[in-house]
Order: C-alpha cells, then sequence, then structure tokens
C-alpha cells in the first residue's frame, strides 16, 4: 500500500473512495479486489493496527484521572461530554475535539465523529443486525418520507456476503422480524441470569424474543479471518480503545488489510475533501478537491469513480458544497432533500431491577455483547398510536467491589465481602425507529468557517411527536416485563435530555429513492445526475428501523460497488 503524504500532485485513479470509516473500507476493498486503482482520501491522521492503539494494554490505574473527564476535556469535548461516555480518558483519543470542530446547533444535536483512519469502525458497538423485508415497505405503506427503490431481496445477498467476511456471530433465530444469516459464528453465551430471564419474560409474553446479540467479534477460527492475521475475541470489552488482536471487525482489522493485499490501494490520510468537481461539458463529476489538513494545500484528484462515505453529515456537506450549472443548489439536491430527513435511534429510555438467588452462578471474562429483544410493537396484531417500532439492548451483571463506595460498613470483615460478587441486577434500553422528517435537516453556514475554510454545519432537528409516543411504550414496557419477570426494586427511566445524534447512528441526508424529485440517490446509490458518483453510508438511508445500522451500509456499499465495477466494463454508468 502506497501511502501519501502532504505536498503530493493530485493523481488519477480508476475510484476515489472519501473516508475510511465502516463503508469507506468496504468501498475501498471490494473495489481493489476488482482490479481497480483506489485511492483512499481520510480527513484526519493514519492510525495503524496495533502500534497505534495507545490505551489498548493500559490498566485502570495506568490514566491520570482513572478514565475520568477532566475539567478542561470536558469544556474541549463539551457534545461528547453529552454523551455520557465518548468523552472518557481511555479512549477519548479516537473521539474529535468539539471546541476545535465546531458547529452550529440551532437544536441541540450529539453529534459525535472520529477522524482517523478507521473512522468510527474502531469504536461502534458491533452490533449486526439485518433489516426485515418490512422495514423497506413500510415508508410506500404508511406514505412517510418516500419509498425505498429496494426491497429486502435486493440486499439479501449482500447481507450474506459481508457477514461472512467480517465475521458475525449469533444464532440463527428464525425470527420473521429479525431475518437471520447463513454465516455466523457460534453466539456469545447467555449468562445464568439472562438464561432465567428469557425463560421468564418469553413465558409471560409468547410473542416476544429474548436471544443473544449478534455481534461482529470473532468466536471461531476462519480462513478469511486467519488470512487476515485476526484472532478471536479475548472477552476484554476494551474495545473503543482498539482490538490489537483484531477480534471484532473494523477498516483496521478486516476491509485495509484486504484491500492493500492487492497491491491496488493508495491511503492519504490528512486529506479534508471539500467539494466534488462535476464537468458540465462532460456531464459528470472527474474528481474531488481537498485540502491538506496540515499544511492548507490545495489539491485535486482525479478517477472515473468517486464514492463517497464520509459518514452521512461530511458526505452531505461535500454534496452540498459541490455546485456547478448542472447541480446549483449541490451534487444531486434537484429534490431539495439534501440536507434534510436527519435520522438516528432514540435511546436513554428502559428499565432496570435487582434479583435474588444465583449466588453460586457468576460469568466469564468481559462479554463485549449483550442479549437483544426485537420489535414486538406495531408487528402482526398489535397496533400502537404511533408507527414503527424499538428493540432492547440489554444485560445482567454482579455488582463488582466498586459497589462498596456507596455502602455503609467498616472493618476488615466488610472489605473481605467486597472481595465476593454481589446481587444480581438486569437492565435493558430501548432503541426506537426516528422517522424521516424533511423539517429535521442540516444545511451549511453563509458567513462562518472551519479554520480550514470549509463552512460549518448548522442543525436544525429535534425528535417528533411520534418518536415522543413511542418512548412512553418503552419506558412501560421494559418496567413491566422485569415486574413479570420477578425482579425486585424495578426502576425506569425516560431521559428526555437526550437528543437526536446520541444513537450515533446518524443517517438519512442524501437519500436514495425513486426520482430525482423525491430523493438524491437511485436504486444504485448513484447521485441522481452525477451517476459516477455513489454515497453508501448512512447519509443513502430512506428509513432507519429501529436495528443497528452498521451491517446494512456494508451491504449496500458491496453492492454498490459491484455495480460499478460492472457499469465500469461495459462503459456505462447510467441506470
Amino acid at each position: 500500500m502506497e501511502i501519501i503524504g502532504t505536498g503530493t500532485k493530485a493523481n488519477t485513479y480508476d475510484a476515489i473512495v472519501v473516508g475510511s470509516g465502516i463503508s469507506g473500507g468496504w468501498a475501498a476493498k471490494e473495489l481493489c479486489e476488482k482490479g481497480m486503482k483506489v485511492i483512499m482520501l481520510e480527513r484526519g491522521r493514519d492510525v495503524k493496527h496495533v502500534t497505534d492503539y495507545p490505551n489498548a494494554t493500559k490498566n485502570p490505574w495506568d490514566f491520570p484521572h482513572r478514565g475520568r473527564v477532566d475539567s478542561k476535556t470536558a469544556e474541549e469535548y463539551f457534545i461528547n461530554v453529552r454523551t455520557g461516555y465518548t468523552a472518557n480518558e481511555q479512549w477519548r483519543d479516537f473521539f474529535e475535539n468539539d471546541k476545535e470542530n465546531p458547529i452550529v446547533e440551532k437544536k441541540p444535536i450529539d453529534w459525535i465523529r472520529g477522524y482517523h483512519v478507521g473512522g468510527r469502525s474502531l469504536m461502534w458497538g458491533r452490533q449486526s443486525y439485518r433489516w426485515n423485508p418490512t422495514d423497506f415497505e413500510a415508508n410506500l405503506k404508511e406514505n412517510i418520507g418516500t419509498d425505498w427503490p429496494i426491497r429486502y431481496n435486493d440486499i439479501a445477498p449482500w447481507y450474506d456476503h459481508v457477514e461472512k467476511f467480517a465475521g458475525i456471530s449469533g444464532n440463527k433465530d428464525n425470527i420473521d422480524v429479525l431475518p437471520h444469516g447463513q454465516h455466523y459464528l457460534p453466539a456469545m453465551n447467555m449468562n445464568a441470569l439472562e438464561k432465567e430471564m428469557k425463560l421468564r419474560i418469553e413465558k409471560e409474553f409468547p410473542t416476544r424474543h429474548f436471544i443473544m446479540g449478534r455481534t461482529a467479534h470473532l468466536t471461531g477460527t476462519s480462513k478469511i479471518a486467519l488470512d487476515l492475521g485476526r484472532a478471536q475475541c479475548q472477552f476484554r470489552n476494551r474495545c473503543m480503545m482498539g482490538c490489537p488482536y483484531g477480534g471484532y471487525f473494523s477498516t483496521q482489522s478486516s476491509t485495509l488489510p484486504a484491500a492493500v493485499k492487492t497491491g491496488n490501494l493508495t491511503l492519504r490520510p490528512d486529506a479534508i475533501v471539500q467539494e466534488v468537481i462535476f464537468d458540465d461539458k462532460l456531464g459528470k463529476a472527474v474528481g474531488v478537491r481537498i485540502v491538506d489538513q496540515k499544511t492548507n494545500e490545495s489539491i485535486e484528484y482525479f478517477a472515473k469513480v468517486i464514492f463517497l462515505n464520509a459518514s452521512a453529515f461530511p458526505t452531505t456537506g461535500i454534496m452540498m458544497n459541490s455546485k456547478s450549472k448542472r447541480h446549483p443548489n449541490g451534487l444531486g439536491n434537484e429534490s431539495d432533500q439534501l440536507g434534510r430527513n436527519i435520522m438516528d435511534h432514540h435511546l436513554g429510555v428502559g428499565a432496570s431491577g435487582d434479583f435474588d438467588g444465583m449466588e453460586d452462578d457468576y460469568y466469564y471474562g468481559r462479554r463485549a455483547n449483550g442479549i437483544y429483544i426485537p420489535r414486538f410493537r406495531n408487528w402482526g396484531t398489535d397496533k400502537r398510536d404511533y408507527v414503527r417500532g424499538f428493540g432492547y439492548q440489554g444485560s445482567a451483571t454482579r455488582d463488582g467491589w466498586e459497589r462498596g463506595a456507596g455502602q455503609e460498613g467498616i472493618g476488615a470483615d466488610f472489605k473481605d465481602s467486597l472481595s465476593y460478587p454481589g446481587q444480581w441486577r438486569f437492565g435493558m434500553m430501548g432503541f426506537g425507529e426516528v422517522l424521516p422528517n424533511p423539517e429535521n435537516r442540516m444545511y451549511l453556514d453563509e458567513t462562518q468557517k472551519d479554520k480550514w475554510g470549509m463552512p460549518l454545519f448548522v442543525f436544525d432537528a429535534e425528535y417528533k411527536e411520534n418518536e415522543k409516543k413511542m418512548r412512553i411504550d418503552m419506558q412501560n414496557d421494559a418496567g413491566e416485563m422485569l415486574e413479570k419477570a420477578g425482579l425486585k426494586n424495578v426502576s425506569t427511566y425516560n431521559d428526555e435530555k437526550k437528543t437526536l445524534g446520541i444513537g450515533i447512528h446518524e443517517m438519512g441526508t442524501a437519500r436514495m429513492g425513486t426520482d430525482p424529485k423525491n430523493s438524491c440517490l437511485n436504486k444504485n446509490n448513484q447521485v441522481w445526475g452525477a451517476e459516477n458518483v455513489f454515497v453508501t453510508d448512512g447519509a443513502a438511508m430512506a428509513s432507519a428501523s429501529c436495528v443497528n445500522p452498521s451491517l446494512t451500509y456494508m451491504a449496500l456499499t458491496a453492492r454498490a460497488a459491484n455495480f460499478a465495477a460492472e457499469a465500469l466494463k461495459k462503459g456505462d454508468l447510467k441506470v
């Protein structure tokens, strides 16, 4: 792999990939493996696998603030602080300083960023679920947003493709609301209380399912993983510090080394893409213009195909900044939908409780996974006063030695008691679907710019009535399940201060659709009117489902890359 530093003259390639996160990594891998010469442009610094994970093997006492947020950090990472964890000392190096990367919040939005090679693939939650067929049909049936131009059967083979490579552990649960794959590695094990909760909840609520989470962690060996130098998950649960074992799927552990093997990849860090260069005479995009984040040098790169995978908001910002006679309002923005329909998953609502008994049962290691209760509202015969639904993620744990900080006691016996596991507890939090709404939007500020000359993003988005109604059920249903399962001291919560962005699943701002008048992208993720430009990150989503979206980004990207390569062979990148 060639790495281009600063000051290099513009080059011409077969393909440009903007962004190196989950979808960008997949675009580079797939295009390189199809014989294309690819340059991957990453706005942030280079992060090398293993050697650039400085905190991966540190102990809690190795951190000056024991992992907590100090006052200076709280001032500079103020949006990260609102999430409750991304500004923590152990992994803060992989999240962006909000003071140095300003935005304009007309309404609060918890936009969490990772500007470096690998992007948020180094810090993602790794929950990996397929959409179901209804997810692709709901917009049309309910007359919300715009119809998806594809259906489940169009993407199902690509789910198979990416699951096999990424290494997804899970069970074939045979649930219609949550289709399973064919290439799963063994599921992680539920602990004793989770097994008991499964029995009790499924008995009390026969239409609900309590399953092990499906996650992008190696729980067994495969030739694909071994060839990339990946090892099994070590159950350390230090994932956001970077995994030196390659136990979970990331750009660094998986797609980047696969692309490097082909000899077709050039990596260019510190390259902030400002715009796509559109040639009105040729009627197509011909390249991109960047600014080097270290030197402020302006450089142009040229290619036959361009994949925008900078993550939803930066990709949309690039498109907004890419104006020409053919695209006077931004690339692919004939519909005026560019920047609109911000979606995420709303969370911060659920329940927890105590369980008496099972004192002789414990669990192995620090499992980086939990249980999942798939959507059951507005499914089958259930009908509510809102549309769509939610699922729950959760886990059972036993109190540790740190419980002594909140207990009364003194002396040797008290200290000795803290060396044994405490009481069992179980908690669950909902992940609800956010509807596409054109009022939830971002746009470019007309006067304010960042230090590289890029207009600041202005955000004007909030939860609407459908999400607020759904949260009532998310809170009450969680409490009811734990009560009927026999837990004690059950408490529910609904943090109404949480905003869009808290799920770190931003979607929808350059959506796919059926026509240039209702969307920015066609059924192959091509930009309307600039068909050699593809968008396959979260910006492309026409709706959000209630499951974690990254697996769908991977599948859409692999599908679009295959289409692009085949179309190039035919000499036609039109629909």
